[in-house]
Formats: structure tokens, C-alpha cells, sequence
């Protein structure tokens, strides 16, 4: 699926399911509710942390399309093609970083 069709797909669940799109400040907060269900997660597998008994069944793929379901909503409300978006994006890093980690040291 490209960027452009999980727009759509979501602009069209909003508008049968969701009455309307929450406001932009709203998904935002919403957001970063959810990179926090990410990092938690993150902390407890991968970090240091160790699981309650709440953190157990927690589903990292789970919450990280929470993140791109909430990321594509801001995405619409704002007007933001994400294909173009991340197009663009991924050139300007290109054109930024081609050689900048290649001759990283710190990464050998």
C-alpha cells in the first residue's frame, strides 16, 4: 500500500465511522500519546525496564500503526500529501547525509 492509498483509507474510515476528524491540536496530543505507548514498550523489550503485569500482550506493531493512523490524520487535516511529503524528505536528507555516516567513525 503507498502512502497515498493509507490516506485515503483513512479520510474514508473518518468520514463513515469517525463523524468527523478530531481537531489538529487534539491529534496532536493524541500523537504523542501514542509515541509514548511506543517508547514504553521499546523501554521494556529493548531497554532496561522490566514488564508489569499492565505492559504484558502490548503489541509493538500494534502501536506503531497507532502512530501512522494519527500521523496520516494530521496528515489530512493539513492538507499534507505524505507521498510527496516523504519524497522530498528523503531527498533532502540524500543531499544532506550521502557521505556524513558513511565516513562516521563512530559507526564502524
Amino acid at each position: 500500500m503507498e502512502l497515498k492509498e493509507a490516506q485515503r483509507i483513512v479520510d474514508e474510515w473518518i468520514k463513515t465511522y469517525g463523524v468527523r476528524y478530531f481537531s489538529e491540536l487534539t491529534n496532536m496530543t493524541i500523537l504523542m500519546e501514542e509515541v509514548g505507548e511506543v517508547a514504553r514498550i521499546m523501554a521494556r523489550k529493548y531497554g532496561d525496564q522490566s514488564c508489569k503485569e499492565s505492559d504484558k500482550g502490548k503489541n509493538l506493531g500494534d502501536e506503531l500503526a497507532d502512530v501512522l493512523w494519527v500521523l496520516i490524520c494530521i496528515a489530512n487535516q493539513t492538507g499534507i500529501d505524505l507521498t510527496e511529503a516523504f519524497e522530498r524528505n528523503m531527498q533532502k536528507k540524500t543531499d544532506r547525509d550521502k557521505t556524513r555516516h558513511l565516513t562516521n567513525a563512530k559507526l564502524k
